[in-house]
């Protein structure tokens, strides 16, 4: 087809496209944390059981997170980054998971965004050694 791009040149500019839009929800999730850390702690306590954590506890899992996430977007260290923000991703997936048994009260249908992110962190893992554009470093 004529302007249509090489198929070689495909791969790269979709798995750039999915390292961003999944960078977008990281970030916004990770800066949470710093700009309204009363908010990160609820979601700690209501989806991970996790209560009581204060403001100086979320500012570091914000610290490490926005290591991880940084280094996502920048496609260094791709096993250990990609790596981590599937696992956040897959955690936080999972978590959920009473939101997806009454899909349709109040705004759980949202929650279901989740699982489409989740497959692109699953195809962004596997296919990490290929994602190179826009990448600070190779492997």
């Amino acid at each position: 087809m004529i302007g249509s791009p090489e198929p070689e040149t495909k791969l790269p500019v979709a798995l750039l496209a999915l390292r961003v839009g999944v960078f977008i929800v990281m970030i916004v999730w990770t800066l949470d944390k710093f700009v309204n850390p009363v908010h990160a702690a609820r979601v700690f306590d209501s989806f991970y059981g996790l209560a009581g954590l204060g403001t100086p506890v979320i500012y570091a899992i914000g610290a490490i997170q926005l290591v991880f996430v940084i280094g996502f977007l920048a496609g260094v260290a791709r096993r250990w980054t990609y790596g981590a923000v599937l696992l956040m991703h897959t955690v936080s997936t999972l978590a959920s998971w009473p939101k997806y048994i009454q899909p349709f009260e109040g705004g759980n249908l949202l929650f279901f965004a989740a699982w489409p992110m989740l497959a692109a962190c699953v195809a962004l893992y596997v296919l990490r050694d290929e994602d190179r554009l826009l990448s600070l470093k190779t492997p």
